[in-house]
């Protein structure tokens, strides 16, 4: 995995565990580490030049967020994305979401009014869909933190590693506009105080990933698991 520590350089005046977890959750998210992908906790240490004990914790912090396996006795791999635990966070990010916005089109003041119609602003010039991407975190965490709800967003960061990773396999055919549409949407109804309008308008946008879910596992079938009926996957492991 040589690959991995070429492309960053830990810094030592920080805590090395958090530096190594986002580097590899990233790595996986992003797609850089493709399912099947076998990872070592001596190499890695080797490669990075650290205790295998960090790398170990990150392993088991990993695992935990259903983005590593950890066979004993043989070894530590990427696992495919599981449809069931794709559907299983957005059903518990959208419960969680729809209550935030209600409470943000009740308590948003014209400061944060504004800030949203400024990252909204962003998200229009953005280009990068990675960058984007990233816009489109910071928009949901303002709104969870905005109405005093931090803990829910660090909740759904927790659960959203699979969206994520779904997210990234669809680079190619990102529905960059009709996202910026919908959060417009979202920013609207909280502009006019419409906890209704503005629960809808984020349930409707959260839907979008599933809507998309069966188009992008048949194009990336080898990355999926338990894929719906009738969506072909391979069946190696």
């Amino acid at each position: 995995m040589q690959m991995i520590a070429e492309m960053v350089k830990l810094d030592t005046s920080q805590p090395i565990g958090a530096q190594l977890y986002a580097i590899l959750r990233g790595r996986i998210v992003q797609g850089e580490l493709a399912p099947g992908t076998r990872l070592s906790e001596a190499g890695l240490a080797g490669d990075f030049q650290v205790s295998r004990q960090p790398i170990r914790e990150v392993f088991i912090k990993l695992s935990e967020e259903g983005l590593l396996e950890i066979r004993p006795q043989r070894g530590t791999i990427v696992p495919r994305i599981s449809v069931a635990m794709v559907e299983d966070a957005r059903f518990v990010r959208e419960a969680i979401e729809a209550d935030v916005v209600r409470l943000a089109a009740e308590q948003f003041d014209a400061r944060q009014k504004a800030e949203l119609e400024d990252l909204l602003s962003e998200q229009h010039r953005t280009e990068d869909v990675r960058a984007f991407i990233e816009l489109d975190d910071r928009f949901h965490r303002q709104l969870a933190r905005g109405v005093g709800r931090a803990y829910a967003w660090h909740v759904i960061e927790g659960l959203k590693a699979q969206l994520d990773r779904v997210r990234y396999l669809s680079v190619a055919q990102f529905p960059r506009a009709k996202i910026i549409e919908q959060h417009a949407a979202i920013v609207e109804a909280i502009g006019r105080a419409d906890p209704k309008g503005a629960e809808s308008a984020m349930r409707l946008h959260l839907c979008m990933i599933t809507e998309d879910l069966p188009e992008i596992v048949a194009g990336h079938a080898d990355y999926f698991e338990d894929a719906p009926q009738g969506v072909p996957t391979s069946s190696g492991g």
